[in-house]
């Protein structure tokens, strides 16, 4: 998820391939000064399993295949049945103090292929927050933003350049509220055709795809625990390993995931 955190900054944007891999521009380059990184709190990679998240084989099932073609997905999110979300915050981490404000992200599937793939983004590693961290693309709403779809939509088309006409939104999650104090909104959106991307170089280093179907399949899914402030915290990660590196999905994003797998298997 890519959060506006302070000034927004948009760079020149450059024409990208469907599989991107873009080292981000150089604040030098954009003739401004550089904001220095804050180093995360800890190494999320690096975090122990949860001892008590069950083994792979005994973590459920994955979502059937037939329900991740489009068809399928426009009928079970666009009318969704009876669902728990299992995860709605990250208030275990979340200062009680910081303030809520509305936020949107696209979860992006693309369905040129017969199972689709979601695209995500690799955050640029000099950005303040989250640097380096995978996201959707998102952002924080505007006072001029007609809902969280027409947020979603445009922050997606600001950050890397996938126009809003291209997307043919399905429905949405029940919002997330994360340590950071926004209140996410992920919409959900259908991609028919492979598209073009300008990525915002300031802010997106690279975008990728995920099989959807390496994702909603729970052995996919850890657990991992740490004790902070005292107490144990716990969070969900998704490793994925591409074509040209590996991606640690984590935090904000793999919860998102979650509840998505737990809708489509509903």
């Amino acid at each position: 998820m890519t959060l506006p955190f302070g000034a927004r900054r948009r760079a020149d944007r450059h024409c990208c391939p469907r599989l991107i891999g873009r080292s981000p521009m150089a604040a030098a380059d954009l003739g401004e000064p550089r904001a220095p990184a804050r180093v995360p709190a800890f190494d999320p990679e690096s975090i122990p399993h949860d001892p008590d998240f069950a083994l792979p084989a005994e973590r459920g099932a994955p979502v059937p295949i037939e329900r991740l073609s489009a068809a399928a997905l426009r009928r079970r999110i666009g009318d969704p049945p009876a669902w728990t979300p299992e995860l709605r915050s990250d208030g275990r981490w979340r200062s009680t103090e910081a303030p809520i404000r509305p936020a949107a992200v696209l979860m992006p599937l693309l369905i040129d292929a017969p199972v689709p793939t979601v695209l995500l983004t690799r955050r640029s590693a000099h950005l303040q927050e989250h640097a380096g961290q995978v996201s959707f693309p998102g952002g924080r709403a505007d006072a001029s933003d007609r809902d969280r779809v027409h947020t979603a939509l445009r922050e997606t088309e600001e950050e890397i350049g996938l126009p809003s006409a291209a997307v043919d939104v399905i429905g949405a999650l029940p919002p997330y509220l994360t340590a950071t104090g926004y209140e996410v909104t992920p919409v959900i959106g259908l991609i028919e055709r492979a598209p073009v991307l300008r990525l915002d170089r300031f802010e997106v280093a690279e975008a990728f795809e995920v099989p959807l179907a390496f994702l909603m399949d729970p052995a996919n899914h850890e657990r991992r625990r740490i004790d902070f402030a005292g107490a144990a915290r716990t969070f969900y990660a998704m490793p994925w390993t591409g074509a040209a590196r590996r991606y640690f999905i984590w935090g904000a994003t793999a919860a998102m995931l979650r509840n998505l797998y737990q809708l489509l298997r509903a």
